[in-house]
């Protein structure tokens, strides 16, 4: 869901642990980086069973991505999908944690 105006848009993921950052493309050719998650900015990631995501075009499939400055509401395209993709962004957050210790 987009930040400023929240309505839902489809955006490629890329998670890259050497610059320890989940970027997210309009495109899934990479050509157009909208924004940038630092591993470090995230707080929590858990799945959104209080439906807090408004209009999710798949609330069973909705995860949220919470940093210091935005709370990120992300839908998958499948179950297995969201499982993988909210383990990979716990642990490259973990990881970086325990990187820095």
């Amino acid at each position: 869901m987009g930040g400023k105006i929240k309505s839902w848009k489809k955006r490629w993921f890329v998670f890259d642990r050497m610059k320890r950052t989940v970027s997210y493309y309009v495109d899934k050719h990479e050509t157009k980086l909208k924004g940038i998650i630092y591993f470090q900015a995230i707080e929590e990631v858990y799945y959104d069973h209080l439906r807090s995501a408004a209009k999710s075009p798949n609330p069973a499939l909705t995860f949220c991505v919470k940093t210091h400055d935005r709370l990120y509401y992300m839908v998958a395209p499948s179950a297995e999908a969201m499982r993988i993709w909210m383990d990979v962004i716990v642990t490259g957050a973990e990881g970086y944690t325990q990187f820095m210790n």
